[in-house]
């Protein structure tokens, strides 16, 4: 589990400076293009397991981690496990907000459930 966190959070560190150096287009051009890993028959992580992790890398991470940051390297991390994930961006009209959210099999996976009850979905990578 130590190794899982400290690997998300280096994801969380690259995202980090991603968001900081490049632009947005950048950012989903990336996740987009990420290919799922084959899975390994001698380490099987459950989704789960990954996304405690990444839970856990934000509790240590050393600033507060942006819900797009977030969601990009848990979408990136369930990747190199071989779980087909989705980052999900959506918005609320009123008042306007935007969110980010990891999806596998179209269910939410690093959130609550409802928020698909509160944000219309605008991009799916």
């Amino acid at each position: 589990m130590k190794r899982l966190v400290f690997e998300s959070w280096l994801l969380l560190l690259y995202f980090d400076f991603m968001m900081r150096l490049r632009d947005f287009k950048s950012l989903h051009s990336f996740v987009r293009n990420i290919e799922v890993r084959a899975r390994s028959a001698y380490v099987d992580v459950s989704g789960a397991e990954l996304c405690h992790a990444m839970d856990l890398a934000c509790v240590f991470y050393f600033k507060r981690v942006l819900c797009l940051q977030r969601s990009a390297a848990t979408t990136l991390l369930l990747r190199r496990h071989g779980w087909r994930a989705e980052m999900v961006i959506g918005v609320q009209i009123v008042p306007f907000r935007s969110h980010a959210w990891v999806e596998i099999d179209s269910a939410v996976v690093n959130d609550k459930p409802y928020v698909l009850d509160i944000y219309w979905v605008l991009e799916r990578c």
